[in-house]
């Protein structure tokens, strides 16, 4: 992970208008993420690296920055920051440390991740209160439930509409039959190329969300089966990432 640079210094004077309602909504959350691809035979090493950024957080109580991590199964690592908006993102977020520990201490903590990732880059994600499936309350990091199974529809140009049209059908079907198959819905926001949904779904691992799925399958029988036909219609790609949450590499501040 790379402290969030010029990307972060120059974003506030391109964003449109619509991306600034949306930030503001008090149906959106929005998140800064980076994220790092690691090269084959690399992780340990850039897991190493991770924990000393961590340990030197800790011990110097650094405030400001906090993040939560994801290592996902095809050797990326996706760090999530909260924030409230893009005002943020022309601070650097981990100023409070670099104080603390002095700026030769601090460029260091970073060094080794430069020979660990292939390729690593920031972008916004929003999340999506209204359109997400939570009955019991908006809950990202459940405890036991570290598994993530990533579904990403990708969206054509013109077809935003209809693609929250079906968002809103979803829910609609879940509440009405009262699933239990919980999840998360993203929008791609700043720093992406294209325009997709992204859901997310908890579990114990892989084996305990493929369970809810074939039992959520006959919950929802044939409306279920005719509401997924739409939706392949409609996205044009559908990709799906599986990996874990990474409370050891993760970082929140001591209230």
């Amino acid at each position: 992970m790379k402290v969030l640079g010029s990307f972060l210094m120059t974003l506030a004077l391109v964003l449109c208008s619509s991306h600034i309602s949306t930030a503001q909504s008090d149906h959106y959350q929005m998140f800064v993420v980076h994220e790092d691809h690691v090269k084959e035979g690399m992780m340990d090493k850039h897991l190493e690296a991770d924990k000393a950024l961590l340990k030197a957080a800790r011990e110097h109580e650094m405030e400001g920055m906090e993040w939560l991590a994801f290592q996902a199964d095809d050797n990326s690592v996706m760090y999530l920051t909260e924030i409230d908006n893009f005002a943020e993102l022309d601070k650097n977020p981990f100023q409070d440390l670099q104080d603390k520990m002095g700026e030769e201490a601090f460029e260091k903590l970073f060094e080794p991740f430069a020979e660990t990732y292939s390729k690593h880059g920031d972008y916004i994600l929003n999340l999506d209160k209204e359109h997400s499936y939570m009955p019991e309350g908006m809950d990202q990091n459940m405890e036991g439930m570290n598994y993530r199974e990533l579904v990403f529809y990708h969206i054509p140009p013109g077809k935003m509409d209809k693609a929250v049209e079906l968002a809103k059908a979803a829910k609609k079907l879940y509440e009405e039959k009262g699933s239990k198959a919980y999840y998360r819905l993203y929008k791609s926001g700043f720093g992406t190329m294209d325009s997709y949904f992204m859901v997310a779904i908890s579990g114990k691992d892989a084996a305990s969300v493929e369970k809810l799925r074939e039992e959520n399958a006959e919950l929802l029988g044939e409306e279920g089966e005719k509401l997924s036909s739409e939706i392949q219609k409609v996205f044009s790609k559908r990709e799906v990432v599986t990996g874990n949450i990474m409370p050891e590499i993760s970082y929140q501040s001591e209230d």
